[in-house]
């Protein structure tokens, strides 16, 4: 079964005083990107959780986060003095330029900023946080493949769907196909008339259109988007890991509807083909979200 590059997992973690939450959304790539944003306590795990993540989700765009939050216990607060400094410094900056008044009350509003109280604690790195962060970081990610299976079971509907639409476009040519022959047949009999008459060589006349009709068959064109149709499917039941395979089956499906389209010769085929375009499209937009 596919699976679909967009999930989304969350877990909360209760250890002690403490509240471990990882977050982990990821959305379509060609290759694996990750993003992380670790507690300053468990930066050190950074290498473990990246590699984890790539192992288990092995393509896509993926944003991860692990906080940490005490409600209480033995701790103490250290003011980080640069942070504060830096803030200081941007917080005037931006007053001089943008004409903003300073705060009236710098403490209020510094000591709220990020990282400038940092929270320590005699447990902070104690084997069972870590322990209890990497719990909640794999259910996270189960979460999260949980989700891409969900949204695979949903796409494989949609292709079927397509497919089947395109299968049907594709049967719907074969009456305006035969009706084609006999329109262009008469045609060029009728022009020839008007140019040279009546006294032309019918044997000639017969030759050059069977030339003229070969050209514009589409049968060979119809068979391999048949095929290219089967393979789709067949791909698309093998397994996940298939999304590029399917990109490259749905563009030669593309170009097969592409030459159906430049040997219609007539506006009721190629309004056909413009429909069979229209549900590849959808394919191919669905297709970039399939690992």
């Amino acid at each position: 079964m596919i699976q679909s590059m967009t999930g989304y997992g969350k877990c909360t973690v209760e250890t002690g005083t403490f509240s471990i939450t990882a977050e982990i959304k990821s959305l379509n790539s060609k290759s694996m990107d990750i993003s992380t944003r670790i507690a300053p306590v468990f930066r050190e795990k950074d290498l473990d959780i990246r590699s984890r993540i790539s192992l288990t989700l092995e393509r896509g765009k993926c944003d991860f986060s692990l906080s940490l939050e005490n409600h209480g216990g033995n701790t103490s607060g250290r003011i980080n003095t640069e942070a504060l400094e830096c803030y200081v410094s941007q917080i005037r900056g931006i007053s001089d330029k943008q004409g903003i008044a300073l705060p009236s009350d710098w403490f209020q509003t510094l000591l709220r900023l990020p990282d400038v109280i940092s929270q320590e604690s005699q447990d902070m790195f104690s084997d069972n946080l870590w322990e209890a962060a990497s719990n909640a970081t794999d259910q996270a990610i189960n979460q999260l493949m949980d989700f891409r299976t969900q949204e695979g079971k949903a796409l494989e509907v949609k292709f079927r769907e397509k497919t089947d639409n395109i299968r049907h476009l594709l049967d719907s040519v074969e009456p305006f196909e035969k009706e084609r022959v006999e329109k262009i047949k008469e045609r060029m009999r009728e022009n020839l008339q008007k140019t040279v008459g009546q006294d032309y060589d019918k044997n000639r006349f017969e030759q050059e259109l069977i030339y003229y009709i070969e050209k514009l068959d589409i049968s060979e064109e119809k068979q391999r988007l048949t095929n290219h149709l089967d393979y789709f499917i067949e791909t698309l039941e093998s397994g996940h890991g298939q999304g590029k395979k399917l990109g490259f089956i749905a563009q030669e499906m593309g170009r097969e509807i592409n030459t159906l389209g430049s040997k219609s010769n007539q506006a009721e085929m190629q309004i056909i083909v413009v429909r069979m375009k229209d549900e590849l499209e959808q394919i191919k937009e669905q297709v970039l979200n399939v690992m």
